[in-house]
């Protein structure tokens, strides 16, 4: 049995205490929060030991779950890594760069096994693509959240569209070769809503834009390719691709257009999105990478280079906005 730790039992850490008690190989021995409140009802609920003494939770577990406000990651991670444990630690990796580097070099050093809760990742509509070849050439996505206050510790760039830059540069398998930015904060005092644009060295471009002010959920990635569209909705749970039909293909619905090149068969297909929990696949994942001895598939390099983009796209932002300010002085 795996010994498992949980870090941080609020709104999101409730989900992984759930999700950890369906994993048959794991035992969950306990959790630590400072919140006295939180923490009384996580023990009645759950019937989970309350520890007061982080380093003894650690000492007592194999692996820990970082559900911790972001700027508590790096000295929890830290303390794990550095007693030889296994880390799970919720997206962001880390609230700096400087911190993202250390928990990478620290990892490597350890030799223990980490991953990223890029939660994405496992959301059925994606995985719902794994047999297909994308090589997208333009991508346009759409994160819209209703506001909720729960989170707003960090920016809308780190708080959702982090999930979208991680899904991107998954699929994309080129440097970033140019980033332009804008956004506004609206309701907090980071940005609420920001567009980004993303140029890779290989010619895609990406253009993404994410809000937590909005009066609708969205969370749609479009990708256009060489003879094809795929949109992935990571809420509604459904894919769709349309294509130019091959000549093996029959399963499809297809139609025919006219073209100066002459006429060109279009094939419509939904691939099957299994019923799936992301966050039971993502922390299943990750004991099967600790059992197996496996690479995680969400590492602390992924991490690192979702974290790397998304504080280029923060500062982008706040070079425009001081550009912005200084002109009306």
């Amino acid at each position: 049995m795996l010994k498992v730790g949980v870090f941080g039992v609020g709104h999101l850490g409730k989900f992984h205490l759930n999700n950890w008690k369906q994993i048959p190989t794991v035992e969950l021995v306990g959790f630590f929060d400072p919140n006295n409140e939180q923490a009384a009802e996580v023990e009645k609920t759950y019937g989970i030991k309350r520890f007061l003494d982080e380093a003894e939770l650690i000492a007592a577990v194999d692996a820990i779950d970082v559900v911790t406000p972001t700027h508590l990651h790096f000295p929890v991670c830290e303390m794990a890594i550095k007693m030889g444990k296994h880390v799970f630690v919720e997206k962001p990796m880390a609230n700096t760069i400087e911190e993202g580097k250390k928990i990478m070099n620290m990892v490597k050093e350890a030799n223990v096994k980490l991953q990223v809760g890029h939660v994405e990742r496992f959301n059925p509509a994606f995985t719902a693509l794994k047999n297909e070849t994308l090589k997208p050439l333009f991508i346009e996505v759409h994160r819209l959240a209703q506001f909720n206050p729960r989170g707003t510790e960090v920016s809308v760039i780190l708080d959702l569209m982090i999930h979208d830059i991680d899904i991107i540069l998954s699929i994309v398998k080129s440097d970033v070769k140019n980033i332009s930015a804008s956004g506004v904060a609206v309701l907090t005092d980071t940005p609420d809503i920001a567009n980004v644009r993303i140029e890779f060295n290989n010619g895609c471009v990406a253009n993404l834009t994410s809000s937590r002010i909005s009066m609708k959920k969205m969370r749609k990635i479009r990708l256009f390719q060489k003879d094809a569209y795929i949109g992935i909705d990571f809420l509604e749970k459904n894919t769709e691709i349309i294509k130019l039909k091959q000549p093996d293909e029959s399963d499809a619905f297809s139609f025919d257009i006219e073209t100066h090149q002459g006429t060109k068969t279009i094939s419509i297909s939904n691939p099957v999105v299994e019923e799936g929990n992301a966050i039971l696949s993502e922390l299943s994942s990750f004991v099967e990478s600790i059992e197996k001895d496996e690479p995680t598939v969400v590492n602390e390099i992924d991490g690192y280079l979702a974290m790397e983009v998304a504080h280029q796209i923060l500062d982008k932002i706040s070079k425009s906005a001081s550009v912005v300010n200084q002109s009306a002085e």
